[in-house]
Formats: structure tokens, C-alpha cells, sequence
């Protein structure tokens, strides 16, 4: 790659070219300073609805939202990452084989979530949830026809393009959803709003994001390519939902809707960190351990040390206040229906930590074309936090809940380190030292709020 334009990393004519780092550098600040502005969003929305509408709704909310993701992972073949690690990422045949398939898969998943719509309202005893999961099964639909370019602006690390369509979606469904919680009250302004952010989505990627915009074609060499690579990227994320949302399907089944809703709200704050260095590592250790695989020389594999470093010492800061005044900010934010979302948010977010410290092996493993290691580490970490919450929940409740998820992290972390191992990208003194960390801030919150914890 030639240089990188600084706010988006698109190649620049004439420009003097850049190093790994200053590119990865640019690319974390506008990350970061995207996620920002993307997150005040979210909180202000979700302090701003919390008031408009009721505990319930954010229960109900949560259920459709797990169903619609859990069909979108159940269906990935791993089209992103195929198209950021393939030779043949920038040839159109590619793109518009998997621009088609991606097509098909939008219209597969609108029809199995209107099918599994009266089952899931049965199963927990909301009529309601039969109505919003069939307008909801809308959104998978009009996704399907985003353009490919997406997935290019990804390959090539064009982080401010990514960033202000994030923010426009953002922008647009937020106010829709306010607008109508303002006007109506109903659980229905938050299954619109989403609605109203995925046709921005589709707008926005066709009409303002650059490359090859996609179209219906198929190459059967790269049809096989897209389908070799993704069949164990697709295992990899049947078993990613469950590690992400076993939590609220089986909270789902043993608390009422207003405190699975209050367990959500405590989530959606403990969770911005392990979003923002997921959001991070998909969009810049891809390219990154694509360029400069671990193990090149002594130089990269002293700078990816540094560059790893850093994301972690920035996400453990963005932790520090969630572990040392979870119960303070909640009261500062929401009225006292929500205050037992204090005590869940420090544990949330302490539980939360052991998947920051390995967060980048598994890039490591995709760039290097290991998606079976990956789903295998999926897969065992799956298993874990399931086993887990199946123990915990009944005996603990939400507590339950984050216990569990502390230790998968900590059951699967030998795994990420023999699959770190095997592409020569573990690092033994970083993860000690978070580790070391991460005990301490949690001696300091069973200090200061241990009574309200246990």
C-alpha cells in the first residue's frame, strides 16, 4: 500500500508512503474518537429512552435483538474477513460473488426469523414478541442489500469512512427512535429505530462509500475461496453467539422482562470497552497481521508488541471508572428504577476483562488463514460460559451471570495462548502484567463495594 490518506487510510497519489504504525496509529484515533462520538450517542439515547419508556421494553428489546443477531452468526460464512485476508480481495468476480451471496443470505434470515417469531413469544410467555420479531425480520432483509464496498473500505483500512457511516447510522436511527418514544411510549420506537438505521446503512454504503460497488455475478473459483474459507468461520460464529448472548437467552428464561431489561442496561455500559477492542482488532489487526505476520523479524514483532500494548492499556482505562464507580455512575444516570444495575456493571465489567488481555490472537489466526484454530477456540470458549451460566444463573442470578463469563474467560485463556503459540504471536509479559492488573482492581472493588457485590 502506497500512503494513507489521514483520516481514512486510502492510498494517495504522489504522497509519501507510511509505515505499519503511523498508519495504525491514525487508524486507532479515529477509531477511538469515532467510538466516542458513537457511544455518547448510545448513552445519551439510552438515558433519554430509560425515562420514555419502561424496564419491560428494554427486556423485550433485548430477547428480538439476541434472535436477530443469533440468525445472523447461525448463517455467516465470514464474507468480511475472507475479503480483508484473500490475494483476490480487490478483484470485482470476487466482490460480486460474495456481494450475491450476501444478497441470499438477507433474504434466508428474514424468512427463518418470521418462522421462529410465534415459537420464541411462546416459549416466553410475550405475545408481543410474535409482532416485533416480524417486523424486526425486516432489518436482516434490507441488509442483505448493502454494497460490497463496505467490506473494501474494511480490506484497505479506511477507518474514517467506516467511522462516519457508523455515526450516520447512529445518528438516524437514535433520532427515530426518540422521536416515536417521545410521541408514543412503545416498545415499538426501538424496533423502528433499528429498522430506519438499516436503510440508512444500505443508502449510505451505495451512495457515498468508495470502491467496487457490488453486483449480482458469480466466479466459481471464488465462490469456492469465499465458502472454504467460511465454513469454519460460520461454526466459529454459531458458537460466538452463544459466548456473546447465552447470557440473556437463559437470564430470558428465569427472570422477569423488567429485570432482564435492568441486567441490559448494566450490560450495555459494562460492555464498551470489549466492543470498542473487538471494533478495533477486526478493522486493524486483520490488515495488520496480514501485512506483518508475527514472527517476520525481531523489528515487527517489537512493534506489534508496542501497538498491542497500547490497545490494551486503553481499554483497561476505559475500564478503571466502570470497576471503581459502577454504582455512582448509575445513580448519576438513571432514575431509581434502574439502581440495581450498579452492583451487576462493576461486575460486568470486571468480568469482562479476561477477553481483553488475548483479544488480538484470534486476527492473528484469520490472517493467517487458520479459521479452524479459530473456531476450535470459539468453540471450547462457547462451552465454557454455557456450562457455566447453566450453573450459575439458577443459583445466583444476574450476579450468576457475570461470574460466569469471568471464568470462561479465564477456563479459555490456555487455549488462546496454544493458538497464539502456533502463529508465533503470544506474549507472555504483556498478558502477566494485565493480569496482574486486573487482580488488583479486583481486590479493590470487593474493598469498596464488596458488600453490594456479594
Amino acid at each position: 500500500m502506497t500512503a494513507i490518506d489521514s483520516a481514512e487510510g486510502r492510498p494517495q497519489e504522489g504522497a509519501k508512503p507510511l509505515g505499519l504504525a503511523a498508519r495504525v496509529m491514525r487508524g486507532s484515533f479515529v477509531m477511538v474518537g469515532g467510538f466516542a462520538l458513537t457511544n455518547i450517542l448510545r448513552l445519551g439515547s439510552n438515558l433519554l429512552l430509560a425515562r420514555l419508556l419502561f424496564p419491560e421494553a428494554f427486556g423485550l428489546m433485548a430477547l428480538v435483538t439476541v434472535l436477530l443477531i443469533g440468525l445472523q452468526m447461525f448463517s455467516d460464512i465470514g464474507l468480511t474477513p475472507a475479503i480483508q485476508s484473500s490475494k483476490r480481495g480487490d478483484d470485482p468476480a470476487f466482490l460480486n460473488t460474495a456481494w450475491t451471496a450476501q444478497v441470499l443470505r438477507g433474504v434466508f434470515l428474514c424468512l427463518v426469523a418470521a418462522v421462529l417469531a410465534w415459537p420464541m413469544a411462546e416459549f416466553y410467555g410475550e405475545p408481543i414478541l410474535f409482532e416485533l420479531i416480524l417486523a424486526s425480520a425486516l432489518s436482516p432483509l434490507i441488509l442483505g442489500f448493502a454494497s460490497i464496498r463496505v467490506e473494501y473500505a474494511l480490506r484497505h483500512m479506511m477507518v474514517g469512512r467506516i467511522t462516519a457511516l457508523e455515526l450516520t447510522v447512529q445518528t438516524v436511527g437514535i433520532s427515530v427512535m426518540l422521536a416515536l418514544a417521545w410521541a408514543t411510549g412503545s416498545v415499538w420506537a426501538l424496533v423502528i429505530g433499528n429498522l430506519a438505521s438499516s436503510v440508512t446503512r444500505v443508502l449510505y454504503s451505495w451512495l457515498l462509500m468508495p470502491g467496487p460497488p457490488g453486483r449480482p455475478g458469480f466466479d466459481r473459483a471464488a465462490a469456492s475461496e469465499l465458502f472454504g474459507y467460511g465454513k469454519w468461520v460460520f461454526l466459529s460464529t454459531i458458537a460466538g453467539f452463544f459466548l456473546l448472548q447465552s447470557d440473556k437467552l437463559i437470564l430470558g428464561h428465569f427472570l422477569t422482562m423488567g429485570d432482564l431489561g435492568i441486567y441490559n442496561i448494566a450490560f450495555f455500559l459494562a460492555s464498551f470497552p470489549l466492543i470498542l477492542g473487538r471494533s478495533m482488532t477486526g478493522s486493524l489487526f486483520m490488515p495488520v497481521y496480514r501485512e506483518t505476520p508475527p514472527g517476520l523479524s525481531v523489528e515487527s514483532d517489537r512493534r506489534l508488541r508496542r501497538i498491542r500494548a497500547g490497545l490494551t492499556a486503553m481499554l483497561f482505562a476505559f475500564c478503571l471508572p466502570l470497576v471503581l464507580a459502577g454504582h455512582w455512575l448509575v445513580d448519576l444516570l438513571y432514575d431509581p428504577r434502574y439502581a440495581a444495575a450498579g452492583p451487576l456493571l462493576i461486575l460486568l465489567a470486571l468480568a469482562q476483562m479476561p477477553q481483553l488481555i488475548g483479544l488480538t490472537y484470534d486476527q492473528a489466526a484469520l490472517a493467517g488463514g487458520d479459521s479452524r484454530g479459530f473456531f476450535l477456540l470459539s468453540a471450547s470458549r462457547a462451552c465454557f460460559i454455557v456450562i457455566a451460566l447453566l450453573l450459575a444463573v439458577p443459583a445466583y442470578g444476574p450476579q450468576g451471570a457475570a461470574l460466569a463469563l469471568f471464568l470462561a474467560g479465564l477456563l479459555s485463556y490456555p487455549l488462546q495462548v496454544r493458538l497464539a503459540l502456533r502463529h508465533r504471536a503470544w506474549d507472555g509479559l504483556h498478558d502477566g502484567v494485565a493480569a496482574a492488573i486486573l487482580l488488583a482492581l479486583l481486590l479493590i472493588a470487593l474493598i469498596l463495594h464488596g458488600e453490594t457485590l456479594l
